[in-house]
């Protein structure tokens, strides 16, 4: 059987303003010109896996407008399935994007079409290898996805975010949970450290937890074990997507039978790559490009 990854999640036109630091309550500041782009965790992890050489369907909600024209045709260039896509009465998600000059941002997200992605859209599993979901859609209908997928044999790969609380029933049919350190402390609460904080939340049901620790790498906690990979170095532009990339390489490569330390591997070089790109699925590597950085 061939791979083939069903990525369903949000999808959102980003809109992008450059500000000297990020705003704080009841300030104002000037920023840059706006600068327009596709995004959304759900459509951002379908174009990085699609990207990183991963076969890959989208499955998300989108309006009936140009905003929705454009993510559809943004995940179609490189050559992500859309046939699954549900267009609905509602506008196309969005989301307004501060980026300051050392590269971090803030995000607001307006759900729009993604909050009409319903249970009953999800299609015929047996094409499917790998069910790969976040949390920007309703939680009835990832949890509903999480559990189907699980019954159907699929690896279910869930990266809880944004990050809110989870039911143990949606962790147990979860096979890999992706999580960044404010998630885990979410999930897993403040005492101790990653590592303990990984292996609770582990215990709570998933397969395998791997967390994302920014500049410091990531981390892997198995039933036998514990990987820990440092970052890749670059020189950072933006790290809007980051997050999503490191997860669409690691789906791609866990799709193609790749070791959890090799897919880790990838995924990590992937992430920073991104980085040094400005916006979310314009600055996505190829497949060519992580390779050539992990065999240096």
């Amino acid at each position: 059987m061939v791979p083939v990854i069903l990525v369903a999640g949000s999808a959102n036109l980003d809109l992008t303003v450059a500000v000297p630091h990020i705003v704080r309550p009841g300030e104002t500041v000037i920023g840059g010109d706006t600068v327009t782009a596709p995004g959304g965790k759900g459509a951002n992890q379908a174009v990085a896996a699609g990207r990183a050489g991963g076969r890959v369907t989208f499955l998300g909600a989108l309006g009936r407008d140009a905003a929705g024209q454009t993510l559809l045709s943004s995940l179609q260039e490189v050559g992500v399935d859309t046939a699954c896509v549900q267009l609905v009465d509602a506008p196309t998600g969005a989301a307004y994007i501060s980026v300051t000059p050392e590269g971090e941002n803030a995000i607001t997200v307006s759900s729009g079409a993604n909050a009409h992605l319903l249970p009953e859209h999800l299609p015929d599993l047996t094409p499917f290898t790998h069910l790969l979901l976040q949390l920007e859609t309703p939680p009835e209908t990832v949890s509903a996805f999480a559990q189907a997928g699980h019954a159907a044999g699929l690896s279910v790969v869930l990266n809880a975010a944004p990050a809110r609380p989870l039911d143990e029933q949606l962790l147990r049919h979860v096979s890999v949970l992706v999580v960044n350190e404010g998630e885990l402390q979410t999930l897993a609460g403040e005492e101790g450290g990653t590592e303990a904080q990984a292996a609770r939340l582990r215990a709570r049901g998933p397969q395998t937890v791997v967390v994302t620790l920014g500049a410091q790498g990531c981390l892997a906690q198995t039933a036998g074990s514990t990987i820990r990979l440092p970052a890749f170095r670059v020189e950072v532009t933006d790290t809007t997507g980051a997050g999503d990339t490191f997860v669409g390489v690691l789906a791609a490569w866990l799709s193609q039978g790749a070791p959890l330390e090799g897919a880790l591997q990838a995924a990590t070089v992937g992430a920073a790559l991104a980085c040094t790109q400005p916006g979310a699925q314009p600055g996505m590597p190829t497949r060519a490009a992580i390779l050539a950085h992990l065999t240096r």
